[in-house]
């Protein structure tokens, strides 16, 4: 018989590769969902109910949060999709690969989300402020065609 086994986020983390690549742990992310459009069709005579058809998938975008680091890869990724980097990629952007891995806090493998022809949509860096303590957060968003869950 299965077990179910409930995470508590304060003990889980994510590790995200970039075309297999880490590229770092990130402290939050959102949007892991998909949905199912569907269409209504009313039958004559068929008073109780209507008819649901399943019609085309869609997946938000994905957003990291991490505290901010000095690797620039992610925001030079951003410059290689667009501007000067676009135009040198022959005014395409670069699709790539990516997976969020969740992992235990022993670093064990729990779950991973791959990620289908990936390019970054939106970068943020950190907010300065000389009164506040918080921590200096990165943020980037990704547009994405579909992902497997492993």
């Amino acid at each position: 018989m299965a077990t179910n086994h409930f995470l508590d986020a304060s003990t889980a983390f994510f590790r995200v590769e970039i075309d297999g690549v880490e590229v770092g742990n990130f402290q939050e992310i959102s949007g892991l969902e998909a949905s199912i459009d569907t269409e209504d069709i009313e039958e004559g005579g068929v008073n109780g109910y209507v008819h649901k058809l399943p019609g085309r998938m869609s997946w938000p975008n994905i957003t990291l949060k991490r505290g901010f680091t000095n690797n620039d890869a992610l925001f030079e990724w951003l410059g290689d999709a667009s501007g000067s980097g676009f135009t040198k990629g022959g005014n395409k952007a670069p699709r790539k690969t990516a997976a969020v891995i969740l992992l235990d806090g022993n670093g064990k493998q729990l779950r991973k989300w791959s990620f289908v022809d990936v390019i970054p949509v939106r970068w943020g860096g950190p907010t300065f402020a000389a009164s506040g303590a918080e921590a200096l957060v990165e943020e980037l968003e990704m547009a994405h065609h579909g992902f497997t869950v492993e």
